[in-house]
């Protein structure tokens, strides 16, 4: 069998089990399974660049995913009336303290010779620049949070195009895996795995403690849109007679045909990566690449800035997760900093990566279709199988009970089957590096 048909099976399944939920269950069901399969495979595709490309061993695109959520906010929402009056300028001063007292420290370290008296200017440089910031910065953070705090709290964001905060979603994880990479990409593998599952858990902190800048764990709602509201489309007369001309009810097909809208806007900007993510992988940038994964050492010699590559390619898989973030944020209407979970943001989006095939960008985006299906589809599933294997069991059985209960521990369960009969059967993944 020919790659080309063996791949064009493998999508095809996937079409047949989205349609069949649509079929069996409902539209809706099936549409969301789409929209975030497609958001799964653009996170994947960062992940695979990371990975795929460079061996490079990230755990903390949680982090970055999350960040893209908190630009969605800070560019799409309008700003809260009255916070930047009342303290969003000093929270930028003391904010560009904070970064000028970095600064300086590194100039200090740069510039003078080791010993005591560079460690003294150190501490003094970081000492005054912290008490600097804390004046400034908390006297602002008090002031905002104080505005409408019920409703509000926080500086709001700039009221631009909410697809505007998509590419800027990327650019804010790109900014931090910058700075990362800048400290972390000299350790071995598995510590930098380490430092960016700890970063990542520090970015999460921030967004859930710091509620000046998205409301912390109150949550930002109400996000704008880049589709009409369901609302606005039941009013509408034009749309409620096409949906009585397909005989179907308006509540409902406005439903459908915002996923829809929202698909054909996630399709776009897959296809835009995939296409840049293959063009790169085929391009001396990319062969370059993949020689380093395979052997630093003999690309050092042949005069390859393995730790520049390094960056650059752990800086553009960041941004790519970025985006996925704002995209998802976006669809939700909502920022919420406590679902930012391990779990789901980067056990689950490894599992795509190496279910599909690292190295491959199809393969990228093929583990994210099946991987998001199955994590959504097998609790149903699952408590379908253990009702029915269960039927003949008598009514108040304790183990009947149990093992109706487990049916939410089945996902884990099928996440661990998928994997081991991967790792046994295909272990480079269902479409593996050529």
């Amino acid at each position: 069998m020919s790659d080309t048909l063996r791949n064009s099976i493998y999508f095809a399944l996937v079409a047949l089990l989205i349609i069949g939920t649509g079929i069996l269950q409902s539209w809706n069901s099936a549409l969301f399974i789409l929209n975030m399969g497609l958001i799964s495979a653009i996170m994947a595709l960062g992940v695979n660049l990371q990975w795929g490309f460079a061996g490079l061993f990230n755990v903390g695109i949680m982090g970055f995913v999350a960040l893209g959520g908190l630009a969605t906010v800070l560019i799409s929402m309008p700003p809260v009336e009255g916070a930047w009056s009342a303290g969003g300028m000093r929270i930028l001063s003391g904010l560009a303290l904070g970064i000028m007292s970095i600064v300086s420290t590194i100039l200090v370290f740069k510039r003078m010779q080791s010993g005591r008296n560079r460690t003294l200017a150190m501490l003094a440089v970081l000492s005054i620049g912290f008490f600097a910031f804390r004046a400034v910065f908390d006297g602002g953070v008090e002031a905002v949070e104080a505005i409408n705090p019920a409703n509000a709290g926080n500086i709001g964001g700039l009221g631009l195009p909410v697809l505007l905060a998509w590419p800027i979603g990327g650019v804010f994880a790109a900014g931090a895996a910058w700075i990362i990479g800048k400290t972390a990409l000299g350790l071995r593998s598995d510590y930098l795995a380490i430092a960016t599952l700890g970063i990542a858990e520090i970015v999460i902190a921030v967004m859930k403690n710091e509620d000046w800048m998205a409301r912390g764990v109150k949550n930002v709602i109400g996000l704008p849109r880049p589709v009409p509201y369901e609302i606005d489309l039941q009013n509408s007369a034009e749309f409620v007679a096409k949906a009585n001309a397909y005989g179907i009810d308006p509540v409902t097909a406005s439903t459908l045909w915002v996923k829809l809208l929202y698909a054909g806007l996630f399709a776009v900007v897959l296809i835009v990566i995939f296409v840049m993510a293959q063009a790169a992988l085929k391009s001396p940038w990319g062969r370059m690449m993949r020689a380093i994964r395979d052997n630093e050492v003999s690309s050092e010699a042949m005069g390859k800035d393995v730790t520049a590559r390094h960056l650059q390619i752990f800086v553009l898989g960041s941004a790519i997760c970025g985006i996925a973030g704002a995209m998802i944020t976006t669809l939700d209407g909502q920022l919420t900093p406590t679902s930012y979970q391990p779990l789901r943001f980067t056990f689950l989006v490894w599992l795509m990566v190496i279910v599909g095939g690292s190295g491959n960008n199809l393969g990228a985006v093929l583990g994210g279709f099946v991987i998001w299906f199955f994590w959504v589809q097998v609790e149903p599933m699952g408590l379908a199988f253990l009702t029915l294997i269960t039927s003949g069991m008598a009514e108040g059985s304790a183990l009947k009970a149990h093992l109706l209960d487990s049916a939410a521990h089945m996902r884990l369960l099928t996440m661990g089957i998928i994997l081991l009969c991967v790792l046994r059967f295909s272990p480079r993944g269902l479409i593996p590096e050529k």
